[in-house]
């Protein structure tokens, strides 16, 4: 996914003197092709991510169309004052992007893991939030940022995930204005997920209705854009099912299940769903392990998704699950 992104910057940095791309990262083979044939257009900052995101903010006010790119934890947290000041203050055109969001370094434990990035960076104006599912809507997605430069946030899994996009989905104008895609029509429950653990949502629904295709009992909706979400759209996509299932590599306080809650009440004044928010959970503690591992232990794992879906009494309409 990273090298899909990068791939396309690159191809557009030859025809576009104007790009820059700004790195802190020093383990990206894939930026070799873009270091070696445009050297005047990129910059190596080091592991300086402040000093990075200040470079940024200078050379957008310039006419520069900007990227800049460093491991998630690291261009969010470490970053948020030059984020905050520098670029949202006067709304630049600088995409951020960060690989391994989520439990994606799942072996480099506390300082390397990215679950509360979705909420502190839902609160940086301005900025729109994107999470691609597989090489196809990254590509689409990365398109999109050098066409129509604007202040974002793309969130890059670490790891290759299954293609889940034809290639007819990048001639599909609409798809990043709506936001999100109904992968699969369910008339129980719809799961609401986006990057890898769509593909998790996706194996839950064939686990639990293998047999016809036609009459899924659980949903499926790929939630590629955090920021903003349109509440009245999404509403009426969901308006066959009871009850939504989110699920999350995230913190539950402002991650992607506080996020959909927000925009439905704010488009319905009120909450006719019922609704089991799966994430981790403040006061968690991280346990080593591999990415499946860590599933298990926070529960968002096969098992435990399946189980909160076909138990009707795990839902309540009133408040959210917490299981960390």
């Amino acid at each position: 996914m990273r090298d899909t992104v990068i791939r396309v910057i690159t191809e557009a940095a030859r025809k576009d003197r104007d790009i820059m791309f700004l790195s802190a990262d020093f383990g990206a083979p894939a930026l070799d092709e873009f270091r070696r044939d445009l050297p005047d257009q990129f910059v190596q900052t080091g592991i300086a991510e402040q000093h990075m995101i200040d470079l940024a903010a200078g050379l957008a006010l310039s006419g520069k169309k900007v990227f800049c790119y460093a491991m998630a934890p690291f261009i969010t947290c470490r970053c948020y004052e030059q984020i905050k000041c520098s670029l949202s203050a006067m709304n630049l055109p600088v995409t951020l992007i960060g690989v391994g969001v989520g439990l994606g370094y799942d072996s480099s434990s506390m300082t390397h893991i990215a679950v509360e990035d979705i909420a502190i960076m839902r609160a940086i104006n301005h900025l729109e939030i994107l999470t691609p599912t597989d090489n196809v809507m990254a590509e689409l997605m990365t398109k999109l940022t050098i066409e129509k430069p604007a202040l974002r946030y793309l969130r890059l899994d670490r790891q290759p995930q299954p293609t889940i996009y034809g290639m007819v989905n990048l001639e599909d104008s609409d798809a990043l204005d709506r936001g999100f895609t109904k992968l699969r029509y369910g008339h129980i429950t719809t799961i609401i997920a986006c990057g890898n653990l769509v593909h998790t949502a996706l194996a839950v629904s064939q686990s639990i209705n293998p047999q016809n295709v036609q009459a899924y009992k659980v949903g499926v909706i790929d939630l590629y854009r955090v920021k903003p979400i349109n509440g009245a759209l999404l509403a009426e996509m969901l308006s066959d099912v009871g009850s939504i299932l989110t699920i999350e590599e995230q913190l539950l306080e402002g991650g992607l299940g506080a996020a959909v809650i927000e925009a439905l009440v704010e488009a319905t004044g009120g909450l006719r769903w019922k609704v089991k928010r799966l994430g981790i959970q403040d006061g968690f503690s991280l346990i080593n392990g591999d990415r499946m591992d860590l599933h298990a232990h926070f529960g968002m794992d096969l098992k435990t998704i399946e189980e909160a879906v076909l138990d009707p009494r795990s839902f309540d309409q009133t408040s959210t699950t917490l299981i960390g």
